[in-house]
């Protein structure tokens, strides 16, 4: 499954970073009143319609892209995309030069317009974002690519445009892959599937015939390692995405769990059970040496790598109930971290590396919540009957992870679904997938 390549061809206007820029999006903290956006449809003239047609089929190209942008920002909390029968001016002219007055009589602060060309077999797409209040243009940008990857062009487009207007890095040009669920509990057929970060392009990875459980990206680039039973039997995989291959880790004595890569994606970190304990270890990708990092009469699990690889935070028992420690990377100056009532577990490094994301029990009820990698400052961000493994936005700012239902006794009634949530804990959404889905894992931004 091979990405499709997008160029940025040019700079073709300077970028403005003045400091007196009236558009400010808060993003601290639950944002109550979301920035008014205006993305207008982008252009496309007669003739280049006509050859995108014969490409694409009947698709008003230009519209599809904006509902695209539209759709992430309004999925971010920030923003509030206005509606585009409220429009007074034509994409065309707005492109070239936006008549303000206009916008702002819509109550608009940003507006992003655009147009599309075909030239020869690609795509050419620009972009423009503009400053309604201040009366000037912050961004343009212009893209070449092959015609069926215009919905990436999209999550492109509002990385810059979000990065732009909140001074964070976006995260929309990413995927998602997780466990796709169907059947009734009791008898449930799982395989890997990959999607785009709004649920679009899905694509099965494993045909179903075996169980398959935490798929995890590397962080450098899109393979993905997962855990899955063979003649039930637990073997740990590598899969890249991109050709299609896939190869056996190992298959190690007992049970294995929650394989996970390093930051640099030369290792692979997690746990064995042998004996009734469980122990955390770590193998080299190239020499497939494998060292062991903890040796503990207790359960030591859920092992996840700080951003610069100098940290491990794990949960372990070794307290008497499950709760969250940290460690240097070679297994020494253990600490535990967590002190709140209730049961930890599987705990996630940020990729900004301030804080770690962790799922807790207490009271009969299931939480996702935050906390500093110190411990402090917890923070529960959602609580439901069940729900499990939080994974990282690349730019740290959303949490995805998965919930399930109640069953009746003979395991009907039940579902698994996926959602986000963001840090404020105000912006909670259901992300729509094409079967039940459990154990997600967000990937880094795609370069090509």
């Amino acid at each position: 499954m091979k990405k499709k390549i997008v160029t940025i061809i040019s700079f073709f206007i300077f970028f403005s970073f003045n400091s007196h820029a009236l558009i400010e999006v808060d993003i601290t903290r639950g944002n109550l009143n979301p920035l008014p956006v205006a993305v207008s449809p982008l252009f496309i003239d007669s003739t280049s319609e006509n050859k995108i047609s014969k490409e694409l089929g009947n698709l008003n190209i230009g519209l599809e892209i904006s509902t695209i942008i539209e759709n992430n920002l309004k999925k971010t909390g920030l923003f509030n995309p206005l509606n585009q029968d409220a429009f007074i001016q034509k994409p065309d002219i707005a492109h070239l030069k936006p008549r303000f007055e206009d916008w702002q009589l819509i109550k608009a602060q940003a507006l992003i317009t655009g147009k599309v060309e075909m030239l020869e077999n690609n795509l050419r797409i620009e972009f423009r974002l503009w400053d309604i209040l201040a009366g000037r243009e912050m961004l343009a940008l212009a893209f070449t690519t092959v015609p069926n990857n215009y919905r990436r062009v999209g999550h492109i487009i509002t990385d810059k445009v979000y990065q732009r207007l909140t001074g964070e890095q976006g995260y929309f040009d990413t995927r998602i892959i997780y466990v796709a669920e169907e059947g009734p509990k009791t008898q449930r057929i799982k395989k890997l599937a990959i999607m785009d970060q709004d649920g679009a392009n899905t694509k099965y990875l494993t045909l179903g015939n075996e169980l398959v459980l935490t798929p995890r990206f590397n962080p450098t680039n899109q393979m993905v390692t997962y855990l899955s039973y063979f003649r039930n039997l637990p073997r740990v995989y590598l899969l890249d995405i991109e050709t299609g291959v896939q190869e056996v880790v190992g298959t190690f004595p007992g049970m294995t769990f929650a394989p996970r890569f390093s930051p640099d994606g030369k290792k692979i970190i997690m746990s064995f059970a042998k004996d009734g304990n469980s122990d955390i270890y770590t193998m080299n990708l190239e020499s497939r040496e494998v060292e062991q990092i903890t040796d503990h009469p207790s359960i030591d699990t859920s092992p996840s790598y700080s951003p610069n690889g100098k940290f491990i935070t794990f949960n372990s028992d070794r307290s008497g109930y499950q709760q969250i420690y940290v460690m240097r990377s070679d297994g020494s100056n253990v600490k535990r971290i967590s002190f709140g009532t209730g049961i930890y577990g599987t705990p996630v490094w940020s990729p900004r590396g301030d804080l770690i994301a962790f799922t807790k029990l207490h009271k009969g009820k299931f939480y996702i919540g935050v906390m500093r990698i110190d411990g402090k400052g917890e923070r529960l961000l959602t609580e439901n009957y069940y729900q499990e493994a939080p994974s990282w936005s690349p730019n740290g700012r959303v949490l995805i992870f998965y919930r399930e239902t109640k069953s009746g006794d003979q395991g009907e009634g039940f579902s698994a679904t996926l959602w986000s949530i963001d840090l404020t804990g105000y912006n909670e959404r259901k992300v729509e997938t094409l079967t039940d889905a459990s154990d997600p894992s967000w990937s880094s931004l795609l370069t090509k």
